[in-house]
């Protein structure tokens, strides 16, 4: 295991993996994965509403939609004092319009909110997260998932085999 890097397991409480996720398009999505964190505790209230824009604006610059499916909106601010993520796997065949390397919809959304000071790790904790997630039978089995508790399941065992 590199230092520094994270237990998917511990980086997405179960509470903060979302099935069903039925966002209206990708704005939606990451405003709704913002407002399940503050609604958890996991961000700040007073942070919330800079925490979306910095999102929004990294989204604007260029988008995370990755290739597969996946999409990893992001972004590195200040007044978090620990990497904070959740994760949102669309219901429905259609996903979201991300913009993706690809062209192909977007089924599983990842948020990460990175504290500014914390660059290397930022970059540490999306190889660790793609690496898992670009795997066919982990984002087979989280788009499968009725429930969270499979989805988390899923992400543990499949960041288990990586290490």
């Amino acid at each position: 295991m590199l230092p520094g890097s994270m237990r998917l397991s511990e980086l997405f409480p179960v509470e903060d993996v979302l099935v069903r996720f039925q966002p209206g398009d990708k704005w939606d999505a990451i405003r709704q994965l913002v407002d399940h964190l503050v609604r958890r505790g996991r961000l700040p209230q007073s942070a919330a509403a800079s925490i979306v824009e910095a999102v929004l604006a990294r989204e604007r610059s260029m988008s995370t939609g990755m290739e597969n499916g996946i999409a990893i909106p992001h972004a590195a601010v200040d007044g978090v004092e620990r990497v904070v993520a959740c994760l949102g796997v669309v219901g429905g065949e259609a996903g979201l319009k991300f913009e993706s390397i690809d062209g192909k919809p977007t089924r599983i959304v990842i948020l990460l909110v990175i504290p500014r000071a914390q660059k290397l790790l930022h970059i540490r904790t999306l190889a660790d997260i793609c690496r898992v997630v670009s795997r066919e039978n982990v984002r087979e089995h989280l788009l499968a998932a009725k429930t969270a508790e499979e989805a988390w399941v899923t992400l543990s065992e499949g960041d288990a085999a990586r290490r």
